[in-house]
């Protein structure tokens, strides 16, 4: 009984180094997005890497699940607070689109673009890492559409709205462009060990506009 209880010390502990301050652990993995799910034809649907890059492109479906893919596992933290850890995802390596796109040197941010005209914003050093996917399966099974099927972006390291569900491209630019839930006062970053939840209050559309078409003019 005495290793027991040890061994479960032990375990409660690495598992609170690896849960960021703020957060509770769940074994669910709750379903949380703006809107409705979007319904999805995989024949039409499209994967674009535009903006910033000596080699744009247009991936279908049946092009991005013929890519080489690599298995991460990883922990997930919700902004609001939940974190579920241990988990499995299979998908295209992040880095592999980057690297066919020839991402030029002026290019420091990306604008994530997903369904519904959804969208988050990353520092290119946030998207451009290993263990980044457009997720295709988790935990060996294909995702849900509620969990963002039939692709979804995956940074680990950053809380999870910016692992955009059914994300369809990359908009590589020189200037940080706030996403959606950025625009309504969330963190530009989202690192959960800063606990960068929320920043500061959201933008007026005249704001957003400037913004849009600055960045129209650094492509």
């Amino acid at each position: 009984m005495t290793k027991f209880l040890d061994e479960l010390r032990e375990k409660s502990g690495a598992t609170r180094e690896r849960v960021p301050p703020g957060q509770v652990v769940t074994a669910k993995w709750p379903v949380l997005h703006y809107g409705d799910v979007p319904r999805v034809d995989t024949a039409t649907w499209t994967f674009e890497v535009s903006g910033l890059v000596a080699r744009p492109f247009t991936l279908t479906y049946d092009e991005l699940l013929a890519l080489p893919r690599r298995t991460v596992q990883c922990d997930m933290h919700c902004v609001t607070r939940w974190s579920r850890l241990d988990n499995t995802f299979e998908g295209v390596p992040v880095q592999q689109l980057l690297e066919r796109a020839g991402v030029q040197p002026q290019a420091a941010y990306c604008l994530v673009l997903a369904e519904q005209g959804f969208t988050t914003n990353l520092p290119l050093a946030d998207l451009d890492r290993p263990d980044n996917l457009i997720a295709l399966k988790w935990n060996g099974e294909s995702l849900m559409p509620e969990h963002g099927w039939p692709a979804r972006l995956l940074v680990p390291h950053l809380y999870l709205w910016k692992s955009a569900k059914w994300v369809r491209g990359f908009e590589l630019l020189e200037g940080d462009m706030p996403g959606f839930w950025e625009q309504n006062g969330y963190h530009m970053r989202g690192d959960p060990w800063l606990e960068e939840r929320y920043g500061g209050r959201g933008l007026t559309q005249h704001e957003i506009n400037k913004l849009r078409n600055r960045s129209k003019k650094d492509v």
